[in-house]
């Protein structure tokens, strides 16, 4: 393997089980890009967000500060993005965030001038996010034959039984495609699978509780042990449940390898009483509830040896830096809250929870116990001792690549659609696996059939949608909405919804509830028993839904949306949903200014820019501006509005006395009020009407508008209460 990744230029597929080392490889391509041409740009590609963070710090860290090569990490807001492609040696980045990017790739350069291209996890081909990843792998390969000049892919994944298709779609080849059984791992391992026969979920993991302990007494009684649990509250009942068992066996503090006293600098940084109580006797838990702050404490008293025992939630077996001598995986079912029900773990899931069992340094080898309902026992056997099948899932969600690459012109006709199918690993599978694809037959007609009712019934859908029109049944073209979905990386369904849904009398109020209705906020998670808390919420916001379903993520959407422009405090859980609406808030709003304004409709596009502006800092615009000012409270906001002071620029104009004693705030704080104040926009607007003398009762008059920012300081809006960089 080392051979091919640093000693040659040839594209490389490695399929290994989780914790082999295959970053090391990615590590290795990207020393030999540098070695040819010390300005040379990879991209690196993971399909999780966290696993993104995760390698973005190890590689600041090994290539910027010790190589001086710029490590970027994309933000998904283009205009940043583009920034970061043109100075980064090393960009990092998820399938979506550079999907958006190279999308327009024939008139970006810096897309063109790749060099080395790592795809990351590419077994989650197969999963939810699949299809994103496809394309732009195939995009990748598809450019480099435009420009003829070699793009060097290398891909890692888990070891799948069909890698030999997955390297050939990727230009690999069989020398240099290495897929290497689940068996073969740095420190062999041992599993095992405990089935119980109890149908019901909640009464499962009763059941389960005290095995667990057992499991740890038996196979790591000194060791590190990760205990993988379905749900956030599941982490607390099961370490307060180790810890009884524990109590009973009187030895509470067993798992506890460190002075108590010792704990105290570590446990004054956290809020959760209970997780206190719990660390001080040995066991520490992990959910998504928990801050940033909260979770480095306690994975660092886990990985230094303190804490023996460490409870997850499912969840987050992708973001976590840590590993451990046994791994139990408790139950294999979580709650669907979009569809009301138990779901069994994705098998992808389950293999990274089993790859945390990995300690090569330290251990001869690691343990795995899975605890399942009786009947998965033999499932996970076949999965887990074998490779994995991987297939596509583009053929049910080709609609919002198609109309991106009509807007770029890579598809002009039926036929180019055709043709750019054939770049996919959809293209590959279909001959390999026909029924799972529903093709009638393997022979070249049989496939042509069917690519091309794929293609007709695909573009036919963009049609009704308005995104595209299709002339003498052969040329595609693009529309207006089709080009705003593209360039907002938006749903082709929620560009219709807009269309169908906005006219020249919507307020921020029916704004709110369109978007809140838009396709990207399908998957935001129900979790259980939480129509309760959102039924409270919906008592407290401004806008009241009509007959609101509490179980309705678009509901749910909604209600977070005024939540947070209301500042309410929420949960930790619903502040993380709040996050991941407002990520794809803004460009959702800015496509209803570009369908508001193309249809003429002023005051409707001016409230959509306003709603913009509001949800950036986190406020309804019948709010006091000063509200926006950092550490400002109702109470600085009503001494000022007292004293006649009711902009920024009236904060601005005061002498320096004055407004120190009317805000009564610490030096530190008043420096935060003076860098917004120096920071907020000062436009001069200047207008003037063109060909005065010909104007006529009823027909159209010109206005030159000219907008002039003064003294512009370049650097990121300042909205903290906003999740993410955001630039004027």
């Amino acid at each position: 393997v080392f051979n091919t990744v640093y000693n040659s230029d040839d594209n490389v597929f490695v399929g290994a089980p989780t914790g082999s080392g295959k970053t090391i490889c990615a590590e290795f391509a990207i020393l030999r890009m540098l070695l040819q041409n010390s300005e040379g740009r990879c991209v690196y590609i993971t399909p999780m967000e966290a696993l993104a963070e995760q390698v973005f710090m190890d590689w600041y860290e090994k290539f910027q500060e010790r190589l001086n090569k710029k490590v970027v990490l994309l933000t998904g807001e283009t205009s940043t993005d583009l920034k970061l492609l043109g100075k980064g040696n090393i960009i990092i980045s998820t399938p979506e965030k550079w999907d958006i990017l190279s999308r327009r790739w024939k008139q970006r350069k810096n897309v063109q001038n790749v060099n080395l291209f790592i795809v990351d996890e590419v077994h989650l081909i197969g999963g939810e996010n699949g299809p994103v990843l496809e394309v732009i792998c195939s995009r990748m390969r598809y450019i480099s034959s435009q420009i003829e000049r070699p793009i060097r892919i290398v891909a890692l994944s888990s070891s799948l039984s069909n890698a030999k298709d997955v390297a050939h779609w990727l230009g690999c080849s069989a020398t240099a495609t290495f897929n290497f059984h689940p068996n073969v791992r740095p420190v062999p391992l041992e599993l095992h699978i405990q089935g119980f026969n109890i149908s019901h979920t909640q009464t499962r993991l009763l059941s389960m509780a005290k095995p667990v302990y057992h499991a740890v007494m038996k196979h790591s009684p000194k060791k590190p042990v990760l205990v993988f649990v379905p749900s956030r509250k599941q982490t607390r009942l099961t370490a307060i449940n180790i810890l009884t068992t524990c109590a009973s066996d009187v030895q509470r503090h067993r798992f506890l390898h460190c002075a108590e006293k010792d704990l105290v600098p570590y446990l004054e940084k956290l809020s959760d009483p209970t997780l206190k109580e719990t660390l001080v006797n040995g066991v520490g838990y992990l959910h998504e509830g928990l801050t940033a702050m909260e979770r480095r404490v306690v994975e660092q008293l886990f990985s230094s040896g303190a804490v023996q025992v460490m409870v997850a939630s499912r969840s987050l077996c992708w973001g976590m830096n840590i590993s451990a001598h046994l791994v139990i995986i408790m139950d294999t079912q979580y709650y669907n809250g979009k569809i009301h029900a138990y779901v069994d773990y994705p098998i992808y899931d389950v293999l990274q929870m089993v790859g945390h069992a990995n300690r090569p340094l330290q251990d001869d080898e690691g343990r795995c116990v899975i605890m399942c309902q009786g009947s998965k026992k033999d499932f996970f056997k076949k999965f887990l001792y074998e490779p994995l099948p991987v297939e596509s899932h583009l053929d049910h969600c080709m609609h919002d690549h198609f109309n991106a690459e009509i807007v770029t012109k890579t598809i002009e006709n039926k036929q180019d659609a055709v043709d750019y199918l054939t770049w996919t690993f959809l293209y590959r599978r279909m001959t390999q696996n026909p029924n799972y694809y529903n093709l009638q037959g393997v022979s070249h007609r049989h496939l042509s059939d069917h690519l091309s009712e794929l293609v007709e019934q695909t573009l036919s859908d963009l049609e009704q949608s308005k995104c595209i029109s299709i002339e003498d049944e052969m040329d595609v073209a693009p529309l207006n909405l089709g080009m705003i979905a593209a360039y907002y990386y938006i749903n082709y369904t929620t560009i219709e919804l807009f269309s169908m849904s906005l006219n020249a009398k919507t307020k921020v109020r029916g704004l709110l509830e369109i978007i809140s209705n838009a396709a990207e906020y399908e998957n935001i998670p129900i979790r259980h028993h939480e129509d309760n808390l959102l039924r409270q919420l919906s008592q407290k916001v401004p806008h009241k839904l009509t007959n609101p379903k509490f179980n309705d993520p678009h509901v749910k959407t909604n209600l977070l949306l005024q939540a947070h422009l209301s500042r309410m405090q929420l949960s930790a859980e619903l502040q993380s949903d709040t996050e991941e609406i407002l990520s794809k808030a803004i460009r959702l709003i800015q496509a209803c200014v570009d369908v508001l304004s193309s249809n003429g409709w002023l005051s409707p596009a001016l409230a959509a820019m306003e709603l913009a502006q509001m949800v950036t800092q986190a406020m309804w615009s019948k709010d006091s501006y000063l509200k926006q000012l950092p550490h400002f409270t109702s109470e600085h906001i009503k001494r000022c509005t007292d004293k006649g002071v009711e902009s920024v620029f009236d904060i601005m104009e005061m002498e320096d006395e004055e407004r120190t004693a009317l805000l009564q705030l610490p030096e530190a704080q008043i420096a935060d009020v003076a860098r917004f104040c120096n920071r907020y926009p000062n436009i001069e607007l200047s207008y003037e009407v063109g060909d005065r003398d010909s104007i006529r009762s009823g027909g159209p008059v010109v206005v030159l508008v000219q907008l002039e920012r003064e003294e512009e300081v370049t650097g990121p809006v300042i909205a903290p209460l906003f999740p993410q960089v955001r630039r004027d």
